[in-house]
């Protein structure tokens, strides 16, 4: 089962965290600064899996990662997973991101952190591995894409309100209230008229 993914860029600042299992957010910082470290420190030319750091559960689980230009990619799974199955997944949620994104890079993650968190829950949900075919994640993806145009998206949200506002049925409000001898005239507040 896959306990966390940690996306982090070369100075091991965190760009995707997501876990499986609960660590209370201090712990988890410890978790994401121990895991950059053991990971960041490893050569190119070493294999991409190692045991796990002490505050994730040392022996019992395995850091599973890959490296691209300036994001390390880490999976952190206990003893059942295969190694070789999990970098597949990585190289699929990559390839995945690279299809959305058109040449994915660290500012995709930053900028579009809903669309990574929703292309990476069609991959794994709860730990456990939901998906491994590229092309139909892609679809959900662009499914999701169309719904989302097809309902304005949340950037007309703004302007739907306003026109939901203006097409309202209030009653009119007086403009000239008179108690007694007194007139009052209440100016126009609105600035929808």
């Amino acid at each position: 089962m896959i306990k966390s993914i940690l996306i982090f860029n070369n100075h091991g600042k965190p760009r995707l965290i997501r876990f499986y299992q609960f660590f209370p957010e201090d712990m988890q910082q410890q978790i994401i600064r121990e895991t950059f470290h053991l990971v960041s420190k490893r050569d190119d030319n070493v294999c991409n899996f190692l045991e796990g750091g002490s505050l994730i559960g040392g022996s019992d689980y395995k850091l599973i990662y890959r490296h691209y230009a300036t994001l390390y990619f880490v999976f952190c799974v206990d003893s059942c997973e295969s190694e070789l199955g999990i970098l597949d997944l990585i190289q699929v949620f990559v390839e995945t991101l690279d299809k959305c994104f058109e040449n994915v890079c660290e500012l995709d993650l930053i900028f579009h952190v809903d669309k990574v968190h929703y292309i990476l829950q069609q991959v794994v949900m709860g730990g456990m591995v939901l998906e491994t075919n590229m092309n139909e994640i892609v679809a959900q993806v662009e499914n999701q894409n169309r719904l989302e145009k097809s309902e304005g998206g949340l950037s007309a949200a703004p302007a739907r309100a306003v026109s939901a506002v203006k097409n309202m049925n209030l009653p009119e409000i007086p403009r000239n209230i008179n108690i007694g001898d007194i007139n009052i005239k209440v100016p126009n507040l609105s600035p929808f008229v």
